[in-house]
């Protein structure tokens, strides 16, 4: 079992920058794939971003594929996503999550152990 916690989020004007944080218990964290999603006020939770075990492969949404960034350190347990030139259709509920089904789909059923979701807005 992982425990989540995201954080990080805030209020920003378009073009800066943020660093959402996902913080995890349990001692087997360096062994899953993880993955941020983010979810808008309407719509359905969608795949920001993912990274295997050890970090070493990345995948990205293409509406977000050279703007952010997405890293973990498996000794503090901790997953980053690092979000430049931020665009005001980034506003969205940003959730971490543990890839527990090995299909490569990025579905958030693939999915679990959500944490609670840190609010990122970007005004225009």
């Amino acid at each position: 079992q992982v425990q989540l916690v995201e954080s990080g989020g805030g209020l920003v004007q378009a073009g800066g920058s943020l660093r959402l944080s996902c913080a995890a218990s349990g001692r087997t964290f360096s062994t899953y794939a993880m993955g941020w999603f983010r979810q808008a006020p309407g719509k359905e939770r969608e795949f920001v971003a993912a990274l295997n075990w050890s970090g070493g492969y990345t995948i990205y949404a293409d509406s977000v594929k050279g703007r952010f960034t997405i890293s973990r350190d498996n000794i503090k347990n901790t997953v980053y996503l690092q979000m430049n030139s931020l665009k005001p259709e980034d506003t969205a509920v940003y959730y971490c999550g543990v890839r527990y089904n090995p299909m490569p789909t990025m579905m958030p059923a693939d999915f679990g152990s959500w944490g609670q979701g840190t609010q990122v807005t970007v005004s225009s």
